[in-house]
């Protein structure tokens, strides 16, 4: 979990609190702040799950990468010694 997921569900649980404090208190505009920093932790949080995703996604083709370059020093290395 990156730095944006926590922080987006940050905001998402105090943008909460403030909505639901905003409307037992009959206050609009807190009720309001609350809502947009709910969404605003939404948003944070699905750009840290993307980069997440991003991350994991080059992790494994880095992985296929040294697995492919493996397999070809061995197979280098083994065409050498049969001439």
């Amino acid at each position: 979990m990156n730095k944006d997921r926590v922080k987006g569900t940050i905001d998402e649980a105090v943008g909460s609190a403030k909505r639901k404090a905003g409307e037992w208190a009959g206050d609009g505009e807190l009720q309001i702040e609350g809502m947009a920093q709910q969404v605003k932790g939404k948003l944070e949080n699905a750009w840290g799950k993307a980069k997440d995703v991003v991350d994991e996604a080059n992790a494994e083709a880095e992985v296929k990468h040294e697995s492919r370059t493996e397999v070809a020093i061995e197979r280098a290395e083994i065409e050498d010694r049969q001439s």
